[in-house]
């Protein structure tokens, strides 16, 4: 009987903290990608790259043990890519808006990394 409590402590400790992590695997943000026409246009270019960039997002907050936030991140990755249409029709998808974030991403000269 003893074994039995033991073993399924070890098995709930083990397991515990993979149930409460971030589901960012279910996101399948990838897969959403190449199953909707809307998300393979060029002109909505943008919006996959907000996609994976939320995504990125979902993981390091996850990496740093943030699962409330990134539990809110992959929401709202899954509400985009349920409605494709709807997301595209809501966001900015301004090319020359996107190119200065990217700008702005890029580390500045003589900054750390």
């Amino acid at each position: 009987m003893r074994a039995i409590v033991f073993a399924s402590l070890g098995a709930l400790a083990l397991t515990g903290p993979t149930l409460a992590a971030c589901p960012v695997a279910d996101a399948k943000v990838e897969k959403a990608i190449a199953s909707q026409p809307e998300l393979q246009e060029k002109a909505n270019a943008q919006m996959v790259r907000d996609l994976r960039t939320l995504r990125d997002a979902a993981v390091v907050l996850d990496a740093y043990e943030q699962d409330g936030a990134c539990r809110k991140v992959v929401a709202v990755l899954n509400t985009l890519t349920a409605d494709p249409e709807r997301a595209l029709e809501a966001g900015d998808t301004d090319e020359g808006k996107a190119e200065a974030v990217e700008r702005a991403r890029k580390p500045k000269a003589g900054g750390k990394p």
